[in-house]
């Protein structure tokens, strides 16, 4: 089973990109489940799909299926997504700690969109709890701690009669504070990615900020007081405050493209538009709007793909296969390198659902 980091899926996305059945055969079947599985479910959308299919996509879909309870019976607390195609060999898992739709899909690709939207939407960011003496790390992967780590140092908290003069002292104590707040950075640089939120009581971590190299500075959204004693509490309202954040983000994204398009600047939008930049390479942020579908073919042998409907390529003349064209676009972004932004923002749906910033217009 494949321990899950946000890395992890955006070089499984892009690996998954360019995998496909070149004759357009419904080759891959892509399963989407949780630990909390219901039997009837699978059985349901078993049953159904087995129903729609003839000849070797049947036989496929029989075999990978064999695949797929295998290895579910063996690994029952699995959380995740199984891409399998057993004509090709091909058997591929993630683990997925974040709650997602559960569905089975038959396609000549595997179906990536819940995983590209899961990737968007839950952002990693790191958690510093910082006091003078003390400090708590914690690297926060899709939702969950994925990491955690502790560092102290010793230093003397009240003047003594006698060893130094009090001014001596505050001087000395200063400098240790400084010390161990470099520690406290330079574990921060190296362990945590992403966002940061700051916490811890009193103004220590007020004094902490101060000290941060400017690059960490920017990567603060929070500062938040709070005690040792209620990370629990603290990394809740951390998730929140984050996921409120990547929700602004989307908006942002949209009104600058509206901006952008107003402008006549490096953008385009409408499916076909966006359609035909992404297959150039010619995007560098592809907008979407989350739950919007439009129906296309493609033609897997030669990969041009059209709104619509027909059996025949209208390019080479083979077979294609029906398609949501928002999935076909999602895979020419990965394979080109493009960032993916999805969006609830209902402006978008005046940009024709799909924009994008382009890295150069034709």
């Amino acid at each position: 089973m494949v321990d899950c980091m946000k890395k992890d899926i955006a070089d499984m996305l892009r690996e998954l990109s360019y995998v496909y059945d070149k004759d357009s055969v419904n080759s891959y079947v892509s399963l989407y489940i949780g630990g909390d599985r219901k039997d009837s479910f699978l059985r349901h959308r078993e049953i159904t799909i087995r129903k729609m299919l003839r000849g070797e996509e049947k036989e496929n879909f029989d075999k990978s299926m064999v695949q797929i309870k295998d290895y579910l019976s063996e690994h029952k607390d699995f959380h995740g997504v199984l891409f399998v195609s057993a004509r090709f060999g091909f058997f591929k898992e993630i683990n997925l700690p974040v709650e997602f739709e559960k569905m089975l899909v038959v396609d000549s690709s595997p179906y990536i969109r819940p995983l590209a939207r899961i990737h968007d939407e839950w952002e990693d960011f790191g958690i510093v709890v910082v006091s003078s003496d003390q400090a708590q790390l914690f690297s926060v992967v899709l939702g969950r701690s994925q990491d955690e780590k502790q560092l102290s140092k010793d230093i003397m908290q009240h003047h003594r009669m006698g060893g130094c003069s009090q001014a001596r002292f505050q001087r000395l104590r200063r400098g240790a504070v400084h010390e161990f707040f470099k520690e406290v950075i330079e574990a921060a640089e190296s362990f945590i990615d992403g966002q940061l939120v700051l916490a811890g009581p009193g103004v220590a971590k007020h004094e902490f900020y101060k000290i941060l190299p400017k690059q960490l500075q920017k990567r603060v959204v929070d500062v938040v007081d709070v005690s040792f004693d209620d990370t629990r509490g603290l990394f809740d309202m951390a998730v929140d405050h984050v996921g409120s954040r990547e929700q602004q983000t989307s908006s942002e994204v949209v009104k600058q493209l509206r901006a952008e398009v107003l402008r006549d600047g490096l953008v385009t939008y409408g499916v076909a538009e966006v359609l035909e930049a992404v297959r150039n390479g010619q995007v560098e942020l592809l907008v979407v709007e989350k739950d919007f579908r439009v129906r296309g073919w493609i033609c897997e042998h030669c990969q041009l793909v059209k709104v619509g409907s027909r059996s025949r390529c209208s390019s080479c003349g083979g077979v294609v296969s029906e398609v949501d064209v928002i999935e076909e676009i999602l895979e020419f972004a990965y394979r080109t390198q493009a960032e993916v932004e999805f969006t609830d923002d209902p402006e978008i749906g005046l940009l024709g659902h799909v924009g994008a910033f382009l890295r150069y217009k034709n």
